[in-house]
């Protein structure tokens, strides 16, 4: 590939993109049926790390807290998309910031709880406040982590207004984000929209017979309560990002600053969870075709106003998570329900028994219990104690595989696996008994609390902890890593592509290609 004299002395854009939930059996699967521009373009342009290992499963906002910092959850503060605060006792989303008011919403979030820099900080530095830095996703709090501290706007979607949306604390509201919700506001387009197979069934690979008789047809209808969540979780909120990115870049003319500027997308391939039969593969192959439809386009559109080999895109996958939905009981695939609000009054009477009379457990989230500190402080007991007699029973409950206290995972490490969780909690957020359930097993989130306000599930499987991660740049060769590797050390070999500093809590040397 031959590059301009531009390329070879430095990019001029650089757009990290990330993908919640692609699977690289699907890519393998779907290659043949994908365009030249997108998916393929990156394969077989640039450089592929078949895994980048996050050491444990993580959703898309601590997934792109790892990707932008070189650190870990228990460094970046970002455990997930939203976390319980033991001190209020409920749910917060994980940049929610009650001081930094919204443009085009009454949402509030700021980068304030990220506690490291990140690629689009030292980007925005290095260019002395010249270059320009933007994220777009359909969630707030991965907008915020994709625009870093230094950024010039996070634009998100809200999932009440359908208006794209973004924050105060940002000095930055880009012309695209008015022109958007006053001359094309998703509201007045969402109910004429429909999700279609975009080919004929039989095209489509790996599809049982019985999924290809009926076409699936999803509309965003006015009045429906849940019509933008829906939107968000299908492949029509990709293609709207994409509209809304190529419009940014052509709008602000990104690419032609002095230094490097950065735009930072997430998008969604997660299973969708709003079908009638359970199956989603259909769905899901449809997902992949349209999200390599909207990667060429982008791919393009920035090519044809900066030339190719002027930007260096790279994108990055999260690991595949837990599924929301258990296997139907026809295929004798064995399992269980693992009640939270059962193993909590088990949990009270047994702990009543030891240490007195009061309600021990006060919430439960994210795989972890959290016990009442107020009344083991009044009651004069040890914490640590109250956590090992509690670590027992619940130890000894059906389908429970492991429980570890979190004086385990933060000091004592008595296994790979405690070591690995580390990684991953914060303290100030984390609690006091971690759980894992036996595969199959179906976790039912019944304890009513403010962590819990209604009854949530999701099922057990063993999936790995990698992603795959392509990286496309000027005078990079093509090649395929297949040896895992750290995904801590992405953000500094993007650093070291755009020849700037890697962000403070990366730890790990730039990879060498």
């Amino acid at each position: 590939m031959s590059l301009s004299a531009g390329a070879q002395s430095r990019p001029q854009l650089v757009v990290g993109i990330v993908v919640d939930g692609l699977d690289p059996q699907y890519i393998d699967l779907l290659s043949p049926y994908f365009g030249e521009g997108g998916f393929n373009r990156l394969a077989r342009e640039g450089v592929t790390i078949s895994g980048a290992d996050y050491g444990n499963n993580l959703d898309l906002t601590a997934t792109a807290a790892v990707l932008m910092t070189g650190a870990d959850p228990s460094t970046t503060s970002v455990t997930g998309a939203t976390a319980y605060d033991p001190q209020a006792m409920r749910v917060v989303p994980a940049m929610y910031d009650a001081t930094a008011l919204g443009n085009y919403t009454d949402q509030t979030f700021s980068p304030r709880q990220l506690a490291v820099s990140t690629l689009s900080d030292e980007c925005r530095i290095a260019g002395g406040g010249v270059t320009r830095v933007y994220a777009v996703a359909t969630d707030p709090s991965t907008a915020v982590v994709l625009a870093g501290h230094s950024g010039n706007a996070a634009i998100w979607l809200d999932e009440r207004t359908g208006n794209w949306a973004s924050s105060v604390y940002y000095k930055d509201a880009p012309t695209t984000l008015a022109r958007r919700n006053r001359m094309a506001p998703l509201s007045a387009r969402l109910d004429t929209m429909q999700w279609t197979p975009l080919r004929e069934a039989s095209s489509y690979p790996g599809l049982p017979e019985h999924l290809t008789h009926y076409k699936f047809r999803y509309l965003f209808p006015r009045g429906s309560e849940n019509r933008y969540v829906t939107f968000a979780a299908s492949p029509k909120a990709n293609t709207e990002i994409t509209d809304f990115v190529t419009d940014l870049v052509a709008d602000l003319k990104l690419g032609t600053s002095e230094g490097v500027d950065m735009v930072n997308v997430a998008y969604n391939l997660r299973p969708f969870d709003y079908t009638r039969s359970g199956d989603n593969r259909y769905e899901l192959i449809d997902s992949y075709l349209r999200l390599d439809n909207d990667l060429a386009r982008l791919f393009s559109t920035i090519d044809g106003r900066l030339g190719r080999g002027n930007a260096v895109f790279y994108l990055a996958a999260t690991p595949p998570g837990a599924t929301s939905r258990r296997d139907p009981e026809e295929w004798g695939v064995p399992f269980g329900e693992f009640s939270t609000k059962k193993a909590r009054s088990l949990l009270n009477v047994y702990l009543m028994g030891i240490f007195g009379n009061g309600e021990w457990v006060s919430a439960f989230y994210g795989n972890q219990f959290y016990l009442n500190h107020k009344l083991i402080r009044d009651r004069g007991v040890d914490a640590k104690a109250v956590r090992r007699e509690a670590a027992g029973l619940l130890a000894r409950m059906s389908g429970v595989d492991r429980v570890y206290t979190i004086d385990q995972i933060l000091t004592e490490h008595p296994d790979d696996r405690s070591r690995a969780l580390q990684r991953v909690i914060h303290p100030d957020t984390a609690g006091d008994l971690y759980l894992e359930v036996d595969p199959g097993w179906e976790v039912v989130d019944d304890m009513v609390s403010p962590a819990s306000p209604k009854r949530t599930q999701y099922v057990k499987r063993c999936t790995p902890a990698t992603a795959p991660v392509y990286i496309l740049a000027p005078q990079t060769e093509a090649r395929t890593l297949a040896t895992p590797v750290d995904a801590r050390s992405i953000a500094p070999t993007v650093a070291r592509i755009l020849r700037i500093r890697s962000p403070n809590a990366a730890s790990l040397p730039a990879l060498v290609f």
